[in-house]
């Protein structure tokens, strides 16, 4: 019989919520602190949306910054 050791490694729908959750709850603070909508953290669980979505955020001038200068 023929073992697989990856069969007790598989990726399945909860550990992609966990991942989800891992990945949203930060960029939700982010978001928000950069005086964008939050709801723009869902983006970062798109593959290659997330990357577009994050050079946004990191070379855009931030609205929350407008209003306190």
């Amino acid at each position: 019989m023929m073992y697989d050791r990856f069969d007790s490694y598989t990726f399945g729908p909860l550990h992609m919520v966990v991942l989800g959750v891992l990945l949203i709850i930060p960029f939700w603070q982010l978001f928000s602190k950069a005086g964008y909508s939050a709801w723009w953290s869902f983006l970062m669980i798109i593959p290659l949306v997330n990357l577009i979505a994050l050079y946004v955020l990191a070379f855009s001038s931030w609205p929350s910054l407008k209003r306190t200068a």
